[in-house]
């Protein structure tokens, strides 16, 4: 199995667990969770044939961990990022004093003004280094990344998220806790 098949895999799972499960004919449970054995017969069906192997291969793999398996490994889902209505069943958590988030350079004059919105997707996405922010801005253009103080928002009462993947989560972040890094 090479890497290129791996990438097909991967967005096929992206485009099908976070955007469009009826597409193929699932249907995503409470906390984005599809039976496995659904998932690859509904794979099969909608000629994306995905072995088993190749499966457990790109949710080990992938770099972002955008998937994962329930404890029984009978179950898998998108761990964030869903653009269709889906309860992810996540508990509120105490982020880190400052996360940051990646965008293009063209939206910050935007952000600037109006703080950063969760647009299509259930939340905004925050990361906990420089790195990952810039690479997620990069697939957007010229990558801009914001400092956000997540502490001052925490302890105004927003509500923060951390998915199993690390990636930190909250409905909006107001202006005033951005700076551009």
């Amino acid at each position: 199995m090479n890497d290129s098949r791996l990438v097909k895999i991967s967005r096929y799972l992206s485009r099908h667990l976070r955007h469009a499960p009826s597409r193929i004919g699932i249907e995503l449970a409470p906390g984005g969770w599809v039976p496995v054995s659904e998932l690859l017969d509904a794979c099969k069906k909608n000629n994306f044939p995905v072995q088993l192997a190749e499966l457990k291969k790109v949710v080990a793999q992938n770099d972002k961990q955008r998937f994962s398996f329930d404890s029984t490994g009978n179950l898998i889902r998108a761990n964030q990022g869903h653009s269709v209505e889906v309860d992810l069943q996540l508990e509120p958590a105490v982020p880190p004093d400052i996360l940051y988030h990646g965008t293009g350079s063209t939206a910050v004059e935007s952000i600037l003004s109006q703080g950063i919105r969760k647009m299509s997707r259930h939340h905004v996405h925050l990361s906990v280094n420089i790195q990952t922010a810039r690479q997620v801005g990069a697939r957007h253009g010229i990558p801009a990344v914001f400092t956000v103080d997540a502490a001052a928002m925490q302890s105004d009462g927003h509500t923060f998220y951390c998915s199993a993947n690390k990636v930190w989560l909250v409905d909006f972040v107001p202006p005033n806790y951005l700076k551009i890094s």
